[in-house]
């Protein structure tokens, strides 16, 4: 079992900069691929990034790759992501995932274990 607790949203303004931390409880952290997800407003979730068990590699959409960056630490079971450049539209609630394995949260948005999200909003 392993459970997830977001924090590091709020609010800020476009051009700006957030960095979401995800703690995650268990032993077992450096066995998950973790990733975040976000879910803006009226409309479904959707999967932003994720890295390796290792931390070796790291998959990103096309509209977040080169202003986020996804980090872990498997010593403190913790992962991170690290907001540069926010726009309006990146304004959504987001959320810490694991998945066993790695194709299931990239391609099919399937993930073992969920946060509860936490608030991101960026004002024009």
């Amino acid at each position: 079992q392993v459970q997830l607790v977001e924090s590091g949203g709020g609010l800020v303004q476009a051009g700006g900069s957030l960095r979401l931390s995800c703690a995650a409880s268990g032993r077992t952290f450096s066995s998950y691929a973790m990733g975040w997800f976000r879910q803006a407003p009226g409309k479904e979730r959707e999967f932003i990034t994720a890295i390796t068990e290792s931390g070796a590699g790291t998959y990103y959409i096309v509209s977040v790759k080169g202003r986020f960056v996804i980090s872990r630490d498997n010593a403190k079971n913790r992962v991170y992501l690290q907001m540069n450049s926010l726009k309006p539209e990146d304004t959504a609630v987001y959320f810490c995932a694991a998945a066993n394995i790695i194709e299931s949260m990239t391609v099919r948005s399937e993930c073992d274990y969920w946060g509860q999200g936490t608030q991101v909003t960026v004002s024009p």
